[in-house]
């Protein structure tokens, strides 16, 4: 169990665990961002329940010689997928947005979680955003009683 936050027990792969694990939770990094290509269907009783067929945007790299590229978005919607994965909570978790994806006009929804990490859509502004891979760009928090 980490003595900064006991919630790191719950989380796995993360990319560098001294700056991502904080006694207001741990943050999450971006590790694919992927554009809706084909509408995804929901009905009433599932039957007919299909998933929409994403396309990953691909990064650049601003000099020959970096390790990790940037994804230049423009305004709109996205879905985002995070390098780290749930191993087993002991409890509900709260996943938001991070203040400095808020500032830059970036969002998206505050979501429970509790035995995986989903894909969660990422809202852009108009004048777009630049995010870099491994970007943090989410907290997980616990919920309620017991709050640590």
């Amino acid at each position: 169990m980490s003595a900064e936050n006991p919630l790191a027990d719950s989380v796995d792969n993360l990319v560098y665990e001294p700056v991502q694990v904080h006694e207001g939770g741990i943050d999450l990094t971006v590790s694919a961002i992927y554009e809706v290509a084909d509408p995804g269907r929901i009905d009433f009783g599932g039957d007919e329940l299909e998933d929409a067929d994403l396309e990953p945007v691909p990064t650049d790299l601003r000099d020959p010689d970096d390790d990790y590229g940037w994804w230049d978005l423009d305004g709109g919607q996205y879905v985002v997928q995070h390098n780290e994965f749930l191993t087993d909570p002991d409890r509900p978790l709260l996943l938001q947005p991070r203040n400095e994806l808020l500032a830059r006009g970036g969002s998206h929804p505050t979501v429970q979680v509790a035995s995986h990490l989903p894909l969660i859509p990422l809202t852009v502004p108009d004048g777009g955003l630049e995010l870099k891979e491994n970007a943090r760009v989410s907290t997980l928090v616990p919920i309620g009683p017991g709050r640590d």
